[in-house]
């Protein structure tokens, strides 16, 4: 399929500036019927033995202010994944001078360019490596989106409420507007609540650079099943409850986990799996998620799931004020099979 396909025109005011308070305050579309509700009141939309399932990842302190050792430049190292053997896949600008061999400097530790930067990307290893999560939390900054322009009134607001293992370079959106109340009011009505962990790339947000989607080489990203999840899908299904992705990354990561009778196993491998149409979902029965940017793969999943109807919602959703991208609105979508 062309990747023209999967794009539309998206308007600079239409993208969120603000993040909108409380963060339960945030409009929710129903893809179904194009009818809306507020998120606070998501727990209208489920019935007991229904779970739904979180990303737990927690946005890495990830944006570094480094200086060449050589020339004294000013370079900003952005780590976006680590590596099993302790490098990392790291984002660097301005990239256009560096190359394999380069040292740099930032709190007091070595990073060297490992490989010539391509598209600004390159492998890079931090010496010393011990207390590499803390030295990143101490001397970094968590990365907003390159299109969000605004200003936060605190950089939490970048973290959803089930934040815990840092490893991510963006924040699972669908989840930022969970609050204690909506939980809450989850849990009163019987629905359950499962996490997972997808370690997010910069490339989740990438556009498709390729005339074809068939021809985007997707991300690989870690992703986490616990046995606590695997069990809380098993007992939705006793239940003949339903089982939501909040997320993008929940859907892929649980259908990545799918064993083939609507159930997970265990597991901590990359994931490269690329949700497009012609996909049958196995696992998800619903996805809550944000309005996405043209041309990624996120509008791919999206269209997979609502089939040609996803520019109907699209279209209504540009039409009827909704706020797009990281800090906008959100939208849900049953998946019917």
């Amino acid at each position: 399929m062309e990747t023209a396909a999967f794009d539309y025109v998206l308007p600079l005011d239409r993208i969120a500036q603000t993040a909108i308070d409380p963060r339960d305050s945030s409009r929710m579309l129903l893809a179904s019927d194009l009818t809306e509700i507020v998120f606070r009141d998501l727990a209208t939309l489920f019935d007991p033995g229904d779970l739904l399932v979180v990303n737990r990842t927690r946005v890495r302190a990830a944006r570094l202010p480094a200086v060449r050792q050589d020339t004294g430049g000013n370079v900003e190292v952005l780590l976006t994944q680590s590596n099993s053997d302790g490098t990392w896949e790291a984002l660097l600008r301005p990239a256009r001078r560096l190359r394999a061999g380069v040292r740099l400097g930032v709190g007091g530790r070595t990073i060297d360019v490992l490989e010539d930067p391509v598209d600004g990307v390159s492998t890079v290893v931090i010496r010393p490596d011990d207390d590499i999560e803390a030295f990143i939390e101490t001397v970094g900054s968590v990365p907003l989106p390159p299109y969000f322009k605004g200003e936060l009134p605190d950089v939490t607001r970048y973290q959803t409420m089930f934040a815990d293992e840092a490893g991510s370079s963006a924040a699972p959106t669908a989840a930022l507007h969970f609050t204690d109340r909506v939980v809450g009011s989850l849990a009163a009505r019987g629905v359950s609540i499962a996490e997972v962990e997808l370690q997010i790339g910069l490339d989740t947000f990438r556009p498709m650079a390729s005339e074809t989607i068939e021809g985007h080489a997707i991300h690989t990203e870690r992703a986490i099943v616990n046995r606590d999840a695997v069990d809380a899908v098993a007992a939705a299904r006793v239940a003949g409850g339903r089982v939501v992705a909040v997320g993008t990354t929940v859907a892929r990561t649980l259908e990545s986990a799918a064993t083939g009778d609507g159930l997970v196993r265990e597991m901590d491998v990359p994931t490269d799996l690329f949700i497009r149409p012609g996909y049958e979902p196995r696992v998800i029965d619903g996805l809550i998620t944000n309005f996405h940017a043209p041309r990624t793969t996120l509008i791919v999943l999206v269209a997979t799931l609502l089939g040609d109807r996803w520019r109907t919602v699209y279209d209504h959703a540009l039409a009827n004020g909704y706020r797009f991208l990281s800090f906008g609105d959100s939208m849900y979508i049953e998946v019917t099979r």
